[in-house]
This record gives C-alpha cells, sequence and structure tokens, in this order.
C-alpha cells in the first residue's frame, strides 16, 4: 500500500534556480507513495507587489535561500527507492492548486520572443479569486486557471555538474509545458540513484509560447504519484493523459524541437501498436498535433499531441 507525505514549504526544502544531483534528498519514498509538495513563483524581491500581501514562507525563502543561475524556487529532491540510472520514472500529477492570491507577469530586458521590440519593461500583479478560478487582469480580463508546474525534472546527469534551471533537457527540468496538468503522467529518464525528483516555478495559467517570458507566476501546491518503471527507456521526458499521447521536443532550434516531438512520438507510436515507423510517421501527419510549447527558455519546446483512440 503507498504511503502519503507532504514536504513543507521551508528553505530547507528547496533550491533557488538551480538543478544538482549533488543536492541531499529532503524526503525518500517507495516506488508508488504520493507526495504533496509546494511552489513559489520565480523570480526575487523585485517582483514582489506593494500593496498586496505576501506570504511569509515565500518571504522568509526569498530572505534565506542562496540564488544560483535561475529565477525557480524548485522543491526537491525526493529519492525514490530501488530507482538506478537507465530507468524511468513516471510522475503521475494527481492535483494542482493555485495557493496565493496573486501572481505576476513582466516583461523584462532581453527576454523574451520580442526584446528588441518590447523595452517599456513592467511587472503587473493580477489578483486571484479563487472562488471563480480566475485571475483579473488590471485591466479587468478574467482568465480562467489551469495550474502547472513549469519545472518537473529528475537530476542531471553528475556528470553534467549543476545545471541552471531556465533551461530544459532531456531531465526534464523548465519544460513550462502548460498540458503537465492534473491528470496527465509524465514519464522522466533517470540519471541518478533514486531518481531525484524535483517540481518548482508554480503557474496559474499559461498560453502555448510564454511569449512575453513569464505565465502567471505564482504559489501552487501539487501531489504526486511517483513509481520507477523497470520497463521504459527513455532518452526523452514523455507524457500521456486520459485522451492523449504527448511527445516533447526541446532544442534551441525550433525546427529541431519539432522534429525531436516528431521523432519522439514516432517511437512511441510504435512500441505501443504493430505498426511500421512509416505508418506511424503517416500517422502523426494525419492527427499529430505539434504546437509550440514555448518560446523562452534556451531550449525552445515543441510538443506533439495524438488521440489515444486512434492506436
Amino acid at each position: 500500500m503507498s504511503r502519503r507525505f507532504e514536504i513543507p514549504a521551508t528553505p530547507e526544502n528547496m533550491v533557488w534556480g538551480y538543478l544538482d544531483s549533488q543536492t541531499p534528498p529532503v524526503l525518500e519514498v517507495a516506488s508508488g507513495d504520493v507526495v504533496t509538495l509546494h511552489s513559489f513563483p520565480a523570480g526575487g524581491k523585485e517582483t514582489l507587489p506593494e500593496t498586496l500581501p505576501v506570504p511569509e514562507d515565500y518571504r522568509l525563502a526569498l530572505d534565506t535561500l542562496p540564488q544560483g543561475p535561475g529565477p525557480h524556487f524548485i522543491t526537491g529532491p525526493i529519492y525514490v527507492k530501488d530507482a538506478k540510472p537507465g530507468d524511468a520514472l513516471q510522475v503521475d500529477i494527481l492535483d494542482v492548486k493555485v495557493r496565493q492570491d496573486w501572481g505576476f507577469v513582466s516583461i523584462l530586458p532581453l527576454l523574451g520572443t520580442l526584446p528588441d521590440e518590447f523595452t517599456d519593461y513592467e511587472t503587473i500583479h493580477p489578483v486571484v479569486d479563487h472562488a471563480k478560478n480566475v485571475c483579473i487582469m488590471p485591466w479587468g480580463t478574467e482568465i480562467p486557471l489551469d495550474p502547472f508546474f513549469g519545472i518537473i525534472a529528475t537530476a542531471p546527469p553528475p556528470a553534467w555538474g549543476r545545471c541552471g534551471s531556465p533551461v530544459p533537457r532531456a531531465f526534464g527540468g523548465n519544460m513550462d509545458n502548460k498540458e503537465l496538468r492534473a491528470g496527465t503522467t509524465l514519464y522522466l529518464p533517470v540519471f541518478n540513484e533514486g531518481a531525484l525528483f524535483f517540481a518548482g516555478d508554480g503557474h496559474g495559467v499559461q498560453g502555448d509560447g510564454e511569449v512575453c517570458i513569464t505565465a502567471l507566476e505564482t504559489g501552487v501546491t501539487g501531489t504526486f504519484r511517483l513509481t520507477v518503471r523497470k520497463d521504459m527507456a527513455l532518452d526523452w521526458p514523455f507524457a500521456e493523459s486520459a485522451t492523449h499521447l504527448m511527445s516533447i521536443g526541446l532544442d534551441e532550434d525550433l525546427d529541431d524541437a519539432a522534429k525531436q516531438a516528431t521523432r519522439e512520438m514516432v517511437k512511441h507510436v510504435c512500441e505501443r501498436t504493430n505498426l511500421s515507423r512509416n505508418q506511424a510517421y503517416m500517422l502523426c501527419s494525419l492527427a499529430g498535433n505539434l504546437r509550440v510549447t514555448q518560446m523562452v527558455d534556451g531550449n525552445k519546446g515543441v510538443h506533439m499531441l495524438l488521440r489515444k483512440s486512434l492506436l
């Protein structure tokens, strides 16, 4: 029978701005156990609102944690017993909820999709209406919340050393994929004993592309079931929902990210069916939908969605 754990939102349970296989685990669980953890918005004190209350645990993290090369607060790592390099970690995303009463959206120097065209830098603080499940923009528009963790990862290979949090890679990380919401299962390659699972970078809602550099950056609470998979060999993250398979491509070049997402979907379709590579490729052309995940994290993201009923 699986056990349930909760990791408090305290500085000793988090890192700020990096992923590193040498970070000591904050919790050890068995395969199949369920963990609830908390996340704060990315960024530092410059993102805080002047007139809205700042949660005390968030302020403590800002005052206490040393910042690495990135802006993201990340909880973990969690050591999963029996996970070995070469395995996969199945991450069932059971629940994600916004835990703050506001978030922020920024236009920042040299960042985003159109940095040369948007140089009137500013940060706004949409208010979260939990009862209506929306965020309210300063000009009155209400946007339904659709929360997710921007960063979900296993620890990088030890040879890579400390990796800054902004760039998503083979271990997952800052994928900023809004499809990784509650009800989705993500599969991640394992590069270290215990897998060393991290999650952070809370988002209240985001469009595909995340074009200005931020989503609604806010605090979220999430619950995950972590299961070691000895029967699954992965080179890259892959996901599925009740209705769709989702391949994930990550590359500095958007074309190459799209090629990777296509290549990975063909591979997984072939593994799950009796279709040949040619047949899987044609199926992807007729029914696979490529979407731009994000344009702004160094390695750009493209994901493909394919309806499982077609397999």
